[in-house]
């Protein structure tokens, strides 16, 4: 009887394919449905926001940094803000504070909707895509509620805020977050002990803690394999040394874990902007009062010169940043997003470098599926939450 003989197949999944989740390319090497090998490809999205920011004053680069992580806009303006504020060596004042962290958590369960809604659908579950876009639009309300943009709302500003917030933005986020919680159980209902769901998760696309470290996995990647790292606790900036919350963790690494955290950190970020709620009063300083970056209320600059001048100025030339480096990372909604950004001492960055946690989540992506079958490559990249233009900046 002859010898039987057997060869490997390579195929491209992506970059359009539409379960990865923007124009990621992965090459795999096939034994049947097995797989042998895979490569991740990237750059099919590049978009040079890094070089571009050195062409635009400081304020400028906001909208910028808001399209790298287009599901993580406040909490990349936020990163950039809090390390050019280093740089200029600013003390924010509390209130400001406190409706930047309101923010950024609010924005993390914005981030957490779409992912569970679209990881939901490529595993089979229609229905809970439906129902998490459904909330989501309640949070985009509140964004176009405070800046009148959606996704990127460019609110946050170096020195503190666009402006002061809306009339009845208290009443609407307090409405949000009455109403989440229970929307989270029927999230859960469908899916936590779904049979289906658990068959496609379950031990697919393990990742231990070690691996998580070395392969420097923060976030909900690196929680749910066990490593408990969250920047918030770690190294807390902007006021969350006095915010009580618990780091969510899981066991396994596997593509169920994951699951299981961002429903709990969605559970603990309501809890925080509850406690920011408390603190925020409906009007208020929004920005710090220094005329090097703040500019001057409209009714001064109507009326008095150096108003008028001081205005002309930040908004013709900028404000300049004494020559540096800093680097304040923030905990994203995939984990360590931070800016190392450094100045010459002019009105615009010498260098922005983006700390991307998408483009660590990528190359950590052929250890979860290797020894996996086709149909795993979905789950996984679906748990991993990356957004491509995160990854080709």
């Amino acid at each position: 009887m002859p010898e039987l003989r057997t060869e490997t197949m390579t195929v491209n999944m992506g970059p359009q394919h539409p379960s990865t989740h923007g124009v990621l390319r992965i090459v795999l090497e096939l034994d049947g449905e097995t797989i042998v090998s895979s490569a991740a490809t990237i750059g099919y999205l590049h978009t040079g926001i890094e070089k571009t920011t050195e062409q635009k004053k400081w304020q400028q680069v906001i909208p910028l940094v808001e399209r790298m992580d287009y599901l993580s806009a406040q909490s990349n303006s936020y990163a950039f803000c809090l390390s050019v504020e280093r740089l200029l060596g600013l003390d924010i004042p509390d209130r400001v504070r406190w409706i930047r962290i309101l923010l950024v958590e609010l924005q993390r369960i914005n981030s957490h909707l779409v992912w569970l809604g679209t990881h939901a659908m490529e595993v089979g579950a229609v229905s809970v895509m439906l129902y998490c876009f459904r909330e989501r639009e309640l949070l985009l309300n509140i964004n176009e509620m405070i800046a009148g943009f959606r996704m990127f709302p460019s609110y946050m500003r170096v020195g503190g805020l666009r402006e002061d917030l809306p009339r009845g933005f208290h009443g609407a986020v307090t409405s949000f977050l009455d109403r989440l919680p229970g929307k989270l159980d029927e999230y859960e209902d469908l899916l936590t002990k779904n049979a289906i769901f658990l068959k496609r998760t379950k031990g697919v696309g393990v990742m231990s803690r070690d691996d998580a470290v070395r392969y420097s996995l923060s976030g909900p990647i690196g929680r749910a394999a066990g490593w408990s790292y969250d920047v918030r606790k770690a190294f807390p900036y902007g006021g969350y040394d006095t915010v009580q919350f618990d780091v969510a963790t899981g066991t396994h690494g596997d593509v169920y874990d994951r699951y299981l955290v961002r429903v709990a950190e969605m559970r603990q970020s309501i809890g925080i902007c509850r406690q920011m709620l408390e603190r925020i009063s409906p009007t208020g300083v929004f920005a710090i009062d220094d005329s090097r970056v703040t500019p001057p209320p409209k009714d001064k600059v109507y009326t008095e010169m150096e108003a008028l001048i001081q205005h002309f100025l930040i908004y013709s030339q900028g404000f300049t940043v004494p020559a540096g480096n800093a680097y304040v990372p923030v905990e994203g909604p995939r984990g360590e997003q931070g800016f190392y950004v450094v100045s010459d001492g002019g009105n615009r960055p010498w260098r922005i470098k983006a700390r991307s946690a998408s483009l660590l989540a990528c190359q950590a992506l052929a250890p979860m599926i290797e020894g996996g079958m086709i149909a795993d490559v979905i789950a996984v990249i679906g748990s991993i939450d990356v957004v491509m233009g995160d990854v080709d900046r």
